[in-house]
């Protein structure tokens, strides 16, 4: 990064103060090094942090065409980021540029050290955020996507990859000139893209979220072997709320997320009315700030493995089978698994999903539609997020609610905005009817308040049509309501605790649900608000309610 050190650089890379270097010391190995000597490699799993005590360490970034300097560290620097909390494979090769001597921390004292001790807390972790940011900026990883702008295969890979904050490298089969090469190199046809490579090897043709996290380490910290004291079902608002507590006050908690930390909240192109956040914050922003503070109090997160079955125990041992087939066993669960945007029962849209419709208005799709027209559908909060930030770099956002307006439904500050945005257009008591298209979407058709139908040749729909609960899983262990939510607490009928054998002299508490020992918190459980702070909120609250049970 350049010679001259500027202040953002003193933020990324800083020196050690040798006050620091003193507390720092006892808690590592010392060791010396070669120049020329590769200390770790893009891919090596869990190689912690490495202080400089002498010489030059280099960090690299191998590339498919050529490698990349990503920094050179003097004496008092160190490196690392933020997946060296998590235990994930390092993202760079560092060699010895300079023959000298290194202290390096494994993953469990980084842990440590990052959780008890304040000073070197703030300056670790400031450094490790910066560095993932400049990798995502410079698309600095161990991940090259190799795709088309037309293909929802395509599209489906970057936002998971965005989504989960991976740096990787993007390759546009109809626009970048050394794509032939590549795909020859790696004898790869133009009709098999989507390809993802991985660390400069393995091809990994089309694939599914979970080979993409296998193949990079996302799910590395599952631990089937290990008995959790808590283990949370997604990664969303109430989810992390729940492992931040409960990590933090020293019990030893598994996430498992089916797709990205953030839930459905993380596809919010700006959250406005969270309360410390005045200039409003995206949605990825809040995902990626939980998921790093939860790794800084020790919780692990496993990403792209879904709960499948719950086993419920009438005590002790939940276990909770995972999509590959692990089983893994907690004295305690937090059901999390959130909701997703309902499906509109219309023919197409199962055709032009992720080629014209869309559930989540994020940079990425901000970027497909520029300077195009599009609908947004639905009168909650999201739609309206998803319309302010689209009428931002698109010609029209049309906004179809079948409503008489935006009272009802949305944030007063959300509806002035959009009526007074002369890019949006707000259809009230309107229906989407009709889409039509080849390869991908090209007309859209409504029917408006006085029953006569609109057509617009658009090629983007985004659907935010209100929510069903991620509880299809469940099997018939915990009791439902009629619209699928999870009931707790006092909403639990009393002859569902019998047939139940509900063990306890108690009743269940505030967030349990029938099964000893087995919580809902957010989107998922029934009678909850649906907004990121009440998901939050219960989330923490549920931890008190963790700790009772486990003393019980």
């Amino acid at each position: 990064m350049a010679e001259a050190r500027t202040a953002r650089e003193e933020d990324l890379f800083p020196k050690l103060t040798a006050a620091q270097l003193a507390r720092l010391t006892p808690l590592g190995t010392r060791r010396p090094g070669k120049a020329g000597e590769i200390l770790f490699e893009q891919g090596d799993p869990a190689p912690g942090m490495h202080v400089v005590l002498s010489g030059e360490l280099e960090l690299i970034r191998p590339g498919l065409l050529h490698d990349d300097s990503v920094v050179v560290l003097a004496p008092g620097q160190f490196s690392g980021e933020v997946s060296s909390l998590a235990g994930r494979p390092s993202l760079v090769t560092g060699c010895m540029r300079e023959p000298g001597e290194l202290l390096r921390v494994d993953v469990e004292m980084l842990r440590r050290v990052v959780r008890d001790e304040v000073e070197l807390s703030d300056l670790f972790m400031r450094a490790f955020i910066l560095r993932r940011v400049e990798l995502l900026a410079r698309g600095f990883g161990d991940a090259t996507l190799i795709g088309s702008r037309h293909s929802a295969a395509t599209l489906r890979l970057q936002e998971f990859l965005t989504r989960n904050a991976q740096p990787f490298a993007y390759l546009d089969v109809e626009r970048d000139p050394d794509v032939r090469v590549l795909l020859e190199r790696f004898h790869v046809r133009v009709d098999e893209v989507p390809v993802v490579i991985c660390r400069g090897s393995r091809v990994l043709r089309n694939p599914s979220d979970e080979d993409i996290a296998s193949c990079l380490g996302f799910d590395a910290a599952t631990h089937v072997e290990r008995v959790r004291d808590v283990v949370v079902i997604g990664g969303g608002p109430g989810g992390m709320a729940a492992a931040v507590y409960a990590s933090s006050e020293g019990l030893d908690v598994l996430v498992v997320e089916a797709e990205a930390p953030g839930g459905q909240a993380g596809t919010s192109s700006r959250i406005e009315n969270y309360l410390g956040f005045p200039t409003g914050i995206s949605g990825q922003e809040l995902a990626g700030r939980a998921f790093t503070q939860a790794q800084k109090f020790g919780a692990d997160v496993s990403v792209a493995r879904r709960a499948v079955k719950i086993e419920c125990a009438s005590n002790g041992l939940h276990g909770l089978v995972l999509s590959n087939g692990a089983v893994v066993r907690a004295k305690s669960v937090v059901i999390a698994s959130g909701a997703r945007y309902r499906r509109l029962g219309l023919p197409g849209v199962d055709r032009f999903e992720g080629v014209g419709i869309h559930h989540g208005a994020t940079a990425l799709e901000a970027r497909l539609c520029e300077g195009e027209e599009v609908i947004v559908v639905g009168g909650a909060n999201s739609a309206g997020q998803a319309a302010v930030f689209l009428a931002e770099s698109c010609k029209r956002v049309h906004m179809l609610v079948r409503g008489s307006g935006l009272a009802s439904t949305m944030s007063r500050y959300l509806a002035r905005r959009i009526e007074e945005n002369p890019a949006i257009t707000l259809w009230t008591r309107a229906e989407l009817v009709g889409l039509e298209g080849d390869d991908r979407l090209k007309i859209a058709r409504w029917r408006k308040s006085d029953g006569s139908i609109e057509s617009r040749n658009l090629g983007h729909v985004f659907l935010m049509i209100g929510a069903e609960p991620n509880t299809e899983w469940l099997d018939g262990c915990l009791a439902l309501d009629e619209h699928g939510f999870v009931l707790t607490g006092v909403d639990i009928p009393p002859d569902v605790l019998v047939r139940g054998k509900w063990p306890m002299q108690r009743p269940p508490f505030l967030l349990e649900t029938q099964r000893h020992r087995i919580f809902a918190v957010g989107d998922v459980r029934a009678g909850s608000m649906k907004r990121v702070a009440a998901a939050v909120g219960e989330g923490s609250a549920c931890v008190q309610y963790v700790h009772r049970v486990l003393a019980e």
